[in-house]
């Protein structure tokens, strides 16, 4: 039975956590290519992530679990970014192409600035 206030607010969180996870999850099943599901996969998918670690941080009563929480926050930031850049450079290098009705195309710009 939730009783405290301290309770409320994990379960605030849990549920805001898991609609940005369904978010991902829908984008990733009704974007059209291979870069737009990459990026709501990274951005919502990480952000209900972050959001249920923050969640686990509020509900435990042990400092040491909150404290890893929290770093596990502080790394799912860190490294997202970072990674699905890189995949979706990577795909770009290795043909992947963009919707057709994207509007703009930065990395092919740069590379053939480059040349």
């Amino acid at each position: 039975m939730i009783d405290s206030l301290q309770d409320y607010l994990a379960a605030v969180l849990i549920l805001v956590g898991a609609a940005f996870t369904l978010t991902a999850s829908i984008g990733l099943l009704r974007l059209p290519d291979l870069y737009t599901r990459m990026h709501a996969a990274s951005k919502a998918g990480t952000l209900g992530s972050c959001v249920v670690l923050l969640a686990l941080a509020v509900h435990s009563d042990d400092a040491a679990i909150a404290l890893r929480a929290i770093a596990g926050v502080f790394f799912f930031f860190l490294t997202v970014p970072i990674s699905s850049h890189l995949l979706a450079k990577a795909a770009h290098a290795s043909g992947h192409r963009l919707w057709r009705e994207s509007v703009r195309d930065d990395l092919e710009n740069l590379s053939r600035r480059a040349k």
